[in-house]
């Protein structure tokens, strides 16, 4: 005989969530690491973000007991994607769908989401915007970590807000969706996170070789007249792949510090 515990006492599909219910979860959902523990990681955030929506949806008390035990399991995703998740899980629950369904959904997006996320942010977005206000400031412009701030937040709560909405209109449609898109995604944005550390490479890592050879009345400078004619910024790109290479070996990073610090290799005149 099938167990009662996920079964509902109440099996009539609730009303939709509204436009300003759906901004309201959004809101909460910004405290999803507030409860952060090592157990259950961000469940408790989850589900205070999720709860007006399912006190909304779950008028039968037991049935809301239910919903809010399960969502009180091991949850951790990314942070700024999470409102998808929120969007699909809700859509679900309004539906009455299977609560093992739900579970598995929930489980199932909360892995792909936490990899696209990291990808997108915090390699791809932050260094962009992190880069256009560090440029800024270093010219003493003051509007340097303004500009830093306004362009990586608006466009973190546009996505948040959006998949919000995109989330709850899709419902499980979207889980079809999102594996079409999840290698295309973080493809794309690796290559935009490569490019974007490439230039502050070039921009920020200063490596120089003074040594000029000379034969006769000529004199040929190694660096500007050899090295950079070769590919500009050689010296500065060899040298942060040496010392990301240092970060992997033992000592780790002691020793990458302490060759950063005294410009070792940057000062021995060939």
């Amino acid at each position: 005989m099938e167990s009662n515990a996920y079964q509902y006492e109440d099996t009539t599909p609730a009303a939709e969530l509204d436009g300003k219910q759906l901004r309201h979860l959004a809101w909460r959902s910004l405290l999803l690491q507030a409860s952060f523990n090592y157990e259950r990681m961000q469940a408790c955030g989850w589900l205070y973000s999720i709860l007006p929506g399912l006190r909304a949806i779950h008028k039968n008390k037991k049935d809301l007991s239910k919903s809010m035990k399960d969502n009180m399991e091991f949850f951790n995703t990314h942070p700024f994607l999470v409102t998808f998740i929120m969007g699909v899980i809700l859509a679900m629950e309004q539906k009455k769908e299977d609560r093992e369904a739900i579970r598995g959904i929930k489980v199932a997006m909360m892995g792909p989401l936490g990899g696209i996320g990291d990808a997108m942010f915090y390699l791809t977005l932050l260094p962009i915007a992190a880069g256009i206000g560090a440029s800024l400031s270093v010219n003493g412009n003051i509007a340097g970590p303004f500009v830093f701030l306004i362009i990586f937040n608006v466009i973190h709560f546009g996505v948040r807000f959006g998949l919000m909405s995109y989330g709850y209109k899709m419902g499980v449609k979207a889980i079809a969706k999102l594996k079409e898109g999840t290698q295309l995604v973080s493809r794309a944005a690796s290559i935009v996170g490569l490019t974007v550390v490439g230039g502050l490479i070039a921009t920020y890592v200063s490596f120089k070789i003074k040594y000029v050879w000379g034969s006769g009345d000529g004199a040929i400078k190694i660096q500007a007249d050899v090295l950079d004619k070769i590919m500009p910024a050689l010296l500065p790109l060899a040298y942060t792949l040496l010392v990301y290479w240092l970060l992997k070996k033992r000592p780790f990073p002691v020793v990458a510090y302490w060759f950063n610090s005294c410009r070792w290799a940057g000062r021995i005149l060939l």
